[in-house]
């Protein structure tokens, strides 16, 4: 099948679904220009990936140095980021009323940047723009700890109760948020369509998603350079740019919403 007809079936799909769960990956965010972290060139081509799991960050003050070395070298690339075209048909689903919920893998808050609403977006991976005490609870902006991280602080402690800090994402090994889970289940069983955007499907349990609304009867589409292991469960298969394909196929799929 050539490019217009995967775009028109795709669209099609679209077209006919009122409940569209959307699932993304770190091939969304590397057309933004955030490298993908297992990618030639990415933090896990630089870093040791075995350093940063959570027990040995928890217990070794150097594995917290190294963490927030590593940190801090990325940071400012997501911090700067802007979504892409792909980003902004995600957004175009939610204007049509036809999104019922972003689930992302990402940590990078492009999503919130493309004007997707709050409560549309769950983010089971977490977020690089805060920063929690491990002890206490106490949010702490991201730049403010940034700056002291710059100003030589190693591994920064909290300012209220000098516990161990650490970035609000989910670290290997660390305990996925059971709330942010839960919901996306439940979205995966009341969704009409899943469009899997940009995931290699190969990272659980966030893969495992996608999964389940193919066994509540929804429809799949996966959309990736790359082919997947769930690539059989999928109704249409896209092996191509996600701002080449996801705008098209959301501006013919919503045309007559």
């Amino acid at each position: 099948m050539d490019f217009d007809h995967l775009i028109r079936a795709g669209a099609e799909m679209v077209r006919a679904s009122s409940r569209v769960l959307v699932f993304t990956g770190a091939g969304l965010s590397t057309e933004s220009g955030i490298a993908d972290f297992r990618s030639p060139g990415g933090i896990w081509s630089k870093y040791d990936p075995s350093e940063f799991y959570f027990d040995r960050f928890v217990s070794d003050k150097r594995a917290r140095e190294k963490y927030w070395a590593m940190s801090t070298e990325y940071y400012g690339v997501i911090r700067d980021a802007r979504p892409n075209e792909a980003h902004l048909a995600i957004k175009t689903l939610e204007d049509t009323g036809k999104l019922l919920a972003v689930v992302t893998q990402n940590i990078d808050g492009l999503h919130h940047k493309a004007g997707n609403a709050p409560d549309k977006i769950i983010e089971v991976h977490g977020t690089v723009f805060s920063v929690s005490c491990l002890s206490c609870g106490k949010r702490h902006g991201r730049d403010e700890i940034q700056e002291r991280v710059k100003a030589g602080e190693k591994a920064p402690e909290c300012d209220g109760c000098s516990g161990i800090l650490k970035t609000d994402t989910i670290s290997f090994g660390q305990a996925m948020p059971q709330d942010k889970m839960a919901m996306a289940y439940q979205h995966a069983r009341s969704c009409d369509l899943c469009l899997a955007l940009g995931s290699s499907l190969v990272v659980y349990p966030a893969a495992s998603i996608p999964a389940a609304a193919v066994e509540n009867g929804s429809r799949l589409i996966i959309v990736n350079l790359e082919p997947t292991p769930m690539d059989d469960m999928a109704t249409l298969v896209i092996n191509d740019s996600l701002s080449k394909v996801l705008p098209a196929m959301v501006q013919l799929g919503c045309s007559d919403t």
